[in-house]
């Protein structure tokens, strides 16, 4: 495909917001840039009418297929200000490829890759003043994906949109949290659309961790929708367990999102020499090493997350605080967290060729 011509439009200079000052707090998904950047798609055009734009709400018929049929995926990717203020991405390339999964199993058009990532560096270039300075904030990139044809019929779209937006924001979580196995209802099952990144996925999980969060705890962990005895994923992140030296995560199985950060957490402990190893985790067995003291770090990954430490994993009939404590973070989880965020922010060699300068 040829490369996208990108109209850039002039923004308005009185309508214009001022990117957020050192130190002042980031509402995590709350405050958005000036611009965005959107596109559409038919069959016969292919894609198309693609700019750089205000930022700004859309004009939707009341039919459009996505608010009937949730015709829609979206993206999670990180921007990052390096000390010499140059801006880069992590592993972009890779979110924009697993787009195209989650696009092929939604019925969605297949995205240009190559054209999605400059059309990003170019809005990332516009709107570079928004990457926070601070430690540990980010700008945060949410591409996505929905069907916009009106028409109340089960149909593959043949009209859609496709935008990028960004907002600036702190860590997502600060300090090790609480979970609670989910022993009823289910996020996904094989054959569906879990390993999707897909909006249907996320809302089915909102009842359960708003009754969890009632009970005192952050997040859930899902178990199989067949069984419900296997551990999948926590509501925001991918999870591992650490037995001593040895590094423990479920297995892909389409009903998991292939988390990036979880693909990248994997290749670095090969890398350090330690054994990894994916399969099916029995949470009973699960239950079983933590009273026997043989697990000793649990944590979770994503791009929200980065790396976050758990702290305490309970069951319907009892509670395991996680190592030392469920305020301690444990050495390797530690340890991943600082590399990872060293690669990110600069400070860290990039042995693997995941970071992407923008500029």
């Amino acid at each position: 495909m040829s490369k996208l011509k990108i109209e850039i439009k002039e923004l308005n200079s009185k309508n214009l917001k001022q990117p957020p000052q050192v130190g002042e707090k980031l509402d995590f998904g709350k405050n958005f840039t000036n611009r965005m950047f959107k596109m559409k798609w038919t069959p016969s055009a292919g894609w198309h009418a693609a700019e750089i734009c205000a930022y700004g709400n859309f004009s939707l018929s009341p039919a459009a297929l996505v608010l009937h049929y949730g015709q829609e995926i979206f993206e999670g990717v990180k921007a990052y200000r390096w000390a010499d203020d140059s801006i880069v991405l992590f592993r972009p390339q890779d979110n924009i490829a697993r787009m195209n999964v989650s696009a092929k199993r939604m019925c969605l058009p297949q995205l240009p890759e190559e054209d999605v990532l400059s059309a990003l560096i170019e809005l990332i270039k516009l709107e570079k003043d928004w990457i926070p300075k601070s430690e540990g904030a980010a700008l945060y990139i949410r591409p996505t994906m929905i069907g916009i044809d009106p028409y109340i019929g089960l149909k593959s779209a043949e009209e859609v949109l496709f935008y990028i937006i960004l907002t600036p924001v702190e860590a997502y979580y600060t300090k090790p949290i609480a979970i609670m196995v989910e022993d009823k209802y289910v996020r996904a099952v094989r054959g569906g659309t879990g390993m999707a990144k897909t909006g249907g996925n996320y809302a089915a999980s909102i009842y359960p961790i708003t009754l969890a969060k009632e009970k005192g705890y952050d997040d859930i962990l899902w178990l199989d929708g067949v069984e419900q005895k296997y551990v999948e994923e926590v509501g925001s992140m991918n999870i591992f367990f650490v037995y001593k030296d040895k590094l423990v995560t479920s297995i892909l199985n389409n009903s998991i999102l292939p988390g990036i950060t979880r693909d990248s957490v994997l290749k670095l402990a090969r890398y350090w020499g330690l054994e990894t190893v994916e399969k099916k985790l029995d949470i009973h067995q699960i239950v079983e090493d933590l009273k026997a003291g043989q697990i000793t770090e649990i944590f979770g990954s994503g791009t929200a997350v980065i790396i976050s430490p758990v702290g305490l994993l309970a069951t319907t009939e009892e509670e395991f605080v996680i190592g030392e404590g469920k305020d301690k973070i444990g050495a390797l989880t530690q340890k991943f967290y600082n590399n990872l965020t060293g690669i990110q922010y600069g400070k860290t060699k990039d042995a693997f060729g995941w970071i992407v300068k923008a500029i």
